[in-house]
């Protein structure tokens, strides 16, 4: 501290708050003069006598020359430079600031604790120093050195990649060095952070700048020759989702020479191509060929997905579809609309800027396509379907036949072997013929023999012949697909063929080895080895390590011998099997996440298959990768009838889908679970099924649906004589009342709630304080609302429970902000950040960094403020809670407008309005309102009076303080 501030008194109680600041030791004052003591010593002795620590009255001060400070001499010589750089002498300048850069000593006392003086004076000399690294590189390229510029920014710019002036002016320097991809590829890594950070999008220049870099490239690549080709390395912001290709990719020159011509013609506008073709003709490998030879032509990504338009599973709507392509895309999940329209028109922004390939695999019919079509230059889709699609829209299809005899032949002797098939060139012919020359029973055919080295081409030729019976949808004359199957499905033992056919029960697209062995009733070791060899044999795909798939063909083959081999009960128990290996993984997942869920009440006994619960290993990451397996298992589990495994499994996984904004997911799952359990007759099951739809459609904003379903579960309850869970889901109303601006409601609810606690111990306590008291605060009861926090933290103390700990922290400082206690709500609010970020537990915390913002802006802290709303808003943003972006943005306009962005302001306040009137919110309404009428007071005091009013009617209508402020500004009686 001293160094820093040379030749000046640092007091004793600076420096005591700097090595201390939550709570100094008593022996603080002595340690300092210790401490300054020793250091005088080091000095004399180190120094030469150029520095000493000399004491003064009340602190010390270190005596030195100026430029005996490596931060002092940085200083002046970027002064130097800055000086130099205005009086246009641009060559010693550079030599100025380049010394400057280049001996730059690093972050200001690095690798040391420091407290919050010395915290916001190094990130003043970071800010100098990225301020000195702008000046050189704008220099340098009017200097005409964009490659001097470039390596002097690209380390900065990857550091800090939502710091938009580095990359911004790292753009400029890749385009004028001639370097358009890599000027794409830095604005889609700052986009991407900056989107991941804040939810925004770069400004307008990196936006015009990066269409000047995606209308350049491809004239800089014809330029080049295409030197890259078919081949070229991805730059590393691309996006690659395409499965891995055929590395024996056979024929179809003339195709794929006819479609790209067709598509490379047609670039000013979105290209859509139709594949269609019988099953296995190889359209889904013509399809990413063709995705990969135009990679170069569009770098910004190639999507795949499989739109489940064929097989026993349902194909994929729409909107499903849409969810998985903008993740793809690596859009939150929670920013994703649940109306379709609305995922229909992020699609299409998402895609606008940039230059794609999209792969719609296995598609139903144009229906399903159409919605998915995005709009203008540069995109591609490519759509394969097994019937024809004869939509218009979806232009000219491209109709795959089967391979040529020639080709079919050169497939075969890649997969088998070349010298044998070319030994037996008949027999080739018979087994390509009898494979009805499709690609993919090729490679199943190719494959046997290349595991049957005694066997003779004849011998598989013989073994296709004799076959009978397959895939009728599947035949080519007298021949079918299932012939070339059951050549690799015969020679398997009596368990692996069991194990095969099990696989196909699992109702998801994949699956990892522990639960085919549940399916299988087998020990892991052996369903491992037994997968292995599936895989070799080109029966099963290995999709990453330890994770199978059957393909389409070759699921609806198995699933067509389970229906002739296997005993109906013998499947249903499969699927028992895997169902409870499942909900066990779930649940020990969910009491992580859940304190107080009721274990007992969904598994009464232990696993069955404790080993392969062991291997699972199942966490939070586990959930996130079995997602789309475990919703399906829940619907397919109860299409089965196994009902009270279905309920079950969907209330496991109700916590962590709510968590990370899967609503689609809770509200599929528990439709389903609540069907099950209303089979079953279990009306508390139904109750709790209806409880958590309810939760989805508040977080979706659907809160009449939401009432109705928390209503019928507390009428089941009362009805059932338990008071107990009646009061308890009765509470969830209070969250409903609060969000419609029913507020009266929610107070009286509270009111009742905690008489029956205490009269009839109906309740938890932790039920009913957090919600009694928001709604206490909402009308403005302060001290009411805070006495019922301070009780809610004491109860969470006493139990040990962080969850309620740290929400009963966070709603107290709340309250101390509206109360004006400022700085002790901030110290509260701050306590209950740390608790959040040590336990993960995120449930509440944008609504908490509004409120610290407010906190903030109300001390002057502008900046402090602003930070925390933008981090608010992109936590609403991403975990989709609507009612908490309103919030955020109003507080957000609001900061705006006392730092003097006016313009800013009224943008952020409108929509806020905006949002908030979509999704019924009042409060955010009127404070919209108000505030927008706060802004334009002066200009245009009628239009203000406007707005006033129509915020006062909403503010008298919910019972909200804020109509006592509004009502002075219009000058009315309170």
């Amino acid at each position: 501290m001293m160094a820093i501030d040379l030749n000046r008194l640092v007091t004793i109680s600076d420096m005591v708050d700097e090595l201390w600041p939550e709570l100094p030791p008593r022996s603080a004052i002595p340690n300092i003069r210790t401490y300054a003591a020793n250091l005088r010593r080091t000095l004399a002795q180190a120094a030469g006598g150029e520095a000493a620590v000399l004491r003064q009255q009340g602190g010390y001060r270190m005596a030195a020359p100026p430029d005996i400070v490596d931060l002092v001499r940085s200083q002046r010589r970027i002064a130097q430079g800055r000086a130099l750089a205005v009086a246009n002498d641009r060559s010693a300048a550079i030599s100025a600031l380049a010394d400057v850069v280049k001996n730059w000593p690093g972050p200001l006392l690095a690798g040391l604790p420091v407290g919050p003086a010395l915290a916001a004076r190094r990130e003043a000399v970071e800010q100098e120093h990225e301020e000195a690294l702008v000046l050189l590189a704008g220099l340098l390229l009017s200097d005409e050195q964009p490659d001097e510029a470039v390596a002097l920014l690209r380390p900065h710019a990857s550091r800090h990649p939502t710091r938009e002036r580095l990359q911004v002016l790292l753009m400029e320097a890749l385009l004028a060095n001639d370097d358009a991809a890599g000027a794409a590829d830095v604005y889609r890594s700052a986009r991407a952070a900056l989107d991941e950070e804040f939810g925004v999008r770069p400004g307008s220049r990196a936006e015009q700048l990066y269409r000047l870099a995606v209308e350049a490239r491809p004239r800089l690549l014809s330029s080049a020759g295409h030197a890259a080709g078919a081949g070229g390395a991805e730059g590393p912001g691309a996006i690659n989702w395409l499965p891995r290709s055929e590395a024996d990719f056979v024929g179809r020159d003339d195709v794929l020479g006819k479609i790209l011509t067709r598509i490379r013609q047609r670039s000013h506008t979105t290209v859509v191509q139709v594949i269609d073709g019988m099953a296995g003709c190889g359209k889904t490998t013509l399809a990413v060929r063709l995705a990969e030879l135009l990679r170069p032509e569009h770098p910004d990504g190639q999507l795949f997905i499989d739109l489940r338009g064929h097989g026993d599973a349902a194909p994929l709507e729409p909107a499903a579809v849409l969810l998985t392509l903008l993740r793809q895309l690596g859009v939150p999940a929670g920013r994703v609309p649940t109306d379709l329209d609305d995922r229909v028109q992020l699609w299409h922004r998402e895609l606008a800027p940039r230059r794609v390939v999209v792969v719609l695999d296995n598609a139903a019919g144009g229906d399903q396509v159409l919605p998915l079509i995005p709009k203008g230059p540069g995109k591609v889709v490519l759509v394969t379907a097994r019937s024809r699609l004869l939509e218009t829209a979806l232009g000219v299809p491209e109709s795959l036949g089967v391979l040529s005899r020639a080709e079919a032949v050169r497939l075969l002797a890649l997969t088998a072997g070349v010298d044998r098939v070319s030994a037996e060139p008949e027999a080739a012919e018979e087994v390509v013929q009898r494979c009805g020359r499709l690609p993919l029973a090729i490679r199943l055919a190719g494959a046997r023999l290349a595991h049957r080295p005694s066997w003779r081409v004849t011998d598989l030729a013989s073994r296709l012949a004799d076959e009978r019976g397959g895939i009728e949808q599947l035949a080519i004359g007298d021949q079918t697909v299932a012939g070339a199957f059951a050549a690799s499905y015969e020679p398997l033992s009596i368990r692996s063929r069991r194990v095969f056919r099990m696989l196909a029960v699992h109702p998801g697209d994949d699956l990892s080895s522990p639960m085919a062995a549940a399916l299988a009733d087998l020990p892991l070791s052996e369903t491992v080895r037994i997968l292995d060899d599936l895989v070799n044999r080109h029966l099963l795909e290995e999709t990453g390590s330890g994770r199978f798939r059957l393909h389409d063909l070759v699921r609806e083959y198995a699933t067509e011998l389970t229906r002739r081999l296997d005993e109906q009960q013998a499947l249903l128990a499969a699927v028992d099997r895997l169902l409870e290996l499942c909900l066990h993984a779930s649940l020990s997942v969910a009491i992580r996440l859940e304190s107080q869920l009721d274990a007992k009440s969904l598994v009464a006994e232990p696993p069955a298959r404790p080993d392969l619960l062991a291997e699972l290993r199942p966490d939070i990451d586990w959930l996130e990768r079995e997602r789309a397996s475990l919703t399906a298992l829940v619907v397919y589990a109860a299409k089965l009838g196994r009902d009270g495994l279905a309920w079950r499994l969907a209330r496991a996984l109700w916590r962590f889908c709510y968590m990370r904004s899967y609503f689609d997911d809770i509200l599929l799952m528990n439709q389903h679970g609540l069907l099950a359990a209303e089979r079953l007759g279990d009306r508390a099951a139904a109750a709790q099924m209806q409880n958590y739809l309810a939760s989805a459609y508040v977080r979706t904003s659907n809160y009449p649906e939401a009432t109705r379903l928390v209503e019928s579960t507390v009428a089941i309850y009362q009805e059932l004589n338990d008071g107990r869970s009646a009061a308890r889901y009765r509470a969830n109303l209070g969250v409903i009342y609060w969000l419609t601006g029913r507020l009266a409601a929610a107070v009286q609810l509270g009111r009742e709630l905690r008489r029956e606690e205490l009269l009839l111990g109906h309740v938890s306590i932790d039920y009913v304080l957090p919600n009694y008291g928001i709604a206490l605060a909402a009308v403005g009861r302060y001290t009411e609302a805070l006495e019922l926090h301070r009780l809610h933290l004491f109860l969470a103390r006493t139990k040990g429970d962080q969850f309620h700990l740290l929400n009963a922290l966070g709603h107290i400082g709340m309250v101390r902000a509206r109360m004006g206690d400022h700085d002790r709500a901030i110290r509260i609010m701050e306590a209950s950040i740390r608790l959040r970020d040590r336990t993960g537990h995120r449930y509440g915390e944008p609504e908490l960094r509004v409120d610290l913002g407010v906190a903030l802006r109300n001390l002057g802290r502008f900046g402090d403020a602003r930070r925390q709303h933008e981090i608010a808003l992109r936590l609403a943003l991403d975990n989709g809670e609507r009612h908490a972006q309103c919030a955020a943005l109003n507080e957000l306009g609001t900061t705006a407008a006392v730092q003097g962005d006016r313009v800013e302001a009224a943008r952020l306040h409108e929509q806020a309005l905006n949002l908030a009137t979509r999704i019924a919110h009042p409060q955010e309404q009127g404070r919209a309102l108000a505030r927008l009428g706060d802004l334009i007071a002066q200009e245009d005091r009628s239009e203000a009076r406007r707005l006033w009013r129509r915020a006062l009617a909403i503010f008298e209508r919910t019972g909200g303080p804020e109509q006592h402020g509004v009502r002075a500004l219009l000058g009315e009686d309170n």
